[in-house]
């Protein structure tokens, strides 16, 4: 990721708008990393990764049985430590 200061990223945006297209730019504003540009098609795919919260009451009564129904992978087990009894 290239890394530029706020003054040059001023002095030549087109530049940094070309590369942002390719890799993101990280500006910097007093020595410390402030802003990202990335290009559009970065942003929406990052957007496509969005999660949705739900609420119970956006489950239908299939849904919730399904759930009631699954079962974990055996192999998960060996997180078992990490969740508080």
């Amino acid at each position: 990721m290239l890394k530029v200061s706020a003054a040059d990223f001023q002095r030549d945006l087109g530049r940094y708008q070309d590369i942002a297209l390719h890799e993101p730019v990280a500006i910097s504003r007093d020595g410390r990393d402030a802003t990202i540009l990335i290009s559009i098609e970065e942003y929406a795919r990052l957007k496509r990764r969005d999660r949705q919260v739900l609420g119970l009451n956006d489950f239908s009564d299939a849904d919730i049985a399904a759930l009631e129904q699954a079962r974990p992978d055996p192999e998960s087990a060996a997180f078992d430590a990490e969740v508080p009894r």
